[in-house]
């Protein structure tokens, strides 16, 4: 997965988890150092996502839906750069449990994911291009309607790499709906230097490939060849064309001061596009004091759908149990 070019900070890993554990006080930073994990089969059938499409700015955005009879809280799963909501948030593949939806409406949740503009069933606006303000603003109004389709209860936001910055700016620039922030695989570092787009930049409009579809799974073991086989496939059905984005500096304009929702924040330890000192530069700048740093040991860019899979989720219900209403 291509990102934005940053410049490596010098900071060492372990001078820093040393560092923030005088510094944060009421924070948490837990890892799983056993790296065992639950062969508990969750039994639930399998439930389709219903589809909504929420207006955005005028633009219509697919949003999908799995809901709970009797929520305990409400989750909005946002992508990454290149694949849609239902490859990444609910996977579906024969003889295995992959999808995060599923994982989190077993655990109590209603779950919603969205495509944003280019990706899976929303199309491109006719600016052909998508921006972080563009995205971040159909974050801010996709979770209000949400919300307001709930009692206006409060959203917890769950971003998954590029979603992940997307949902920092969504949240630092409207957290009037959001009860929590969740970031995974977060791959900015907040102090590089990035050249803003030519005036004449052209759309590339790339084929995606089975390659780059595969490219997240990195630890050997951690998942089966059939299900990165059934990932490729339905992430190249979903998304055969790259989305064109452009004024990627505005990622830049991110300032965690003035973040002061609860946030977790869930690193795969062998996930090479969110070093740690990228995390730690994160979490010491975060203005809320609810914060937690989860390491998933073992895990990697895709950490949900492999071997450390119960041990995400587990993580991840236990923190956003806390702020629900």
């Amino acid at each position: 997965m291509q990102q934005l070019r940053a410049i490596q900070p010098k900071i060492y890993p372990r001078i820093c988890l040393i560092l923030l554990s005088f510094l944060c006080a009421s924070c948490v930073i837990s890892t799983d150092p056993v790296n065992h994990y639950s062969d508990e089969v969750v039994n639930t059938a399998h439930i389709s996502p219903k589809k909504h499409t929420v207006i955005s700015d005028s633009h219509p955005m697919a949003l999908w839906e799995k809901s709970h009879d009797n929520p305990k809280g409400i989750i909005l799963f946002v992508h990454g750069r290149t694949w849609s909501a239902l490859p990444d948030f609910d996977l579906q593949v024969d003889g295995e449990e992959l999808s995060l939806m599923d994982g989190m409406l077993e655990k109590g949740y209603g779950t919603y994911a969205i495509d944003l503009r280019g990706y899976g069933e929303t199309a491109r606006d006719k600016s052909q291009w998508l921006s972080p303000t563009k995205a971040a603003a159909d974050i801010i109004n996709v979770t209000r309607w949400i919300s307001e389709r709930h009692q206006n209860t409060p959203i917890h936001l769950f971003g998954w790499s590029y979603g992940s910055v997307i949902s920092l700016l969504a949240t630092q620039t409207d957290p009037s709906n959001i009860a929590s922030l969740t970031l995974f695989g977060f791959w900015l570092d907040l102090d590089s230097d990035v050249v803003k787009d030519a005036s004449n930049k052209a759309l590339e409009r790339r084929i995606n490939t089975a390659e780059a579809a595969a490219s997240d799974f990195i630890v050997p073991g951690s998942i089966s060849q059939w299900a990165i086989d059934g990932y490729v496939e339905a992430a190249l059905a979903a998304d055969p064309v790259r989305v064109d984005w452009r004024n990627e500096h505005e990622f830049l304009s991110i300032d965690p001061s003035r973040i002061d929702v609860p946030v977790l924040l869930m690193q795969g330890e062998f996930d090479p596009i969110a070093p740690t000192a990228f995390q730690a530069k994160l979490f010491i700048r975060l203005k809320t004091a609810d914060k937690s740093w989860m390491v998933i040991s073992g895990g990697d860019h895709a950490a949900f759908m492999e071997t450390p899979r119960p041990y995400f989720i587990s993580g991840f219900s236990d923190f956003i149990d806390r702020f629900n209403p």
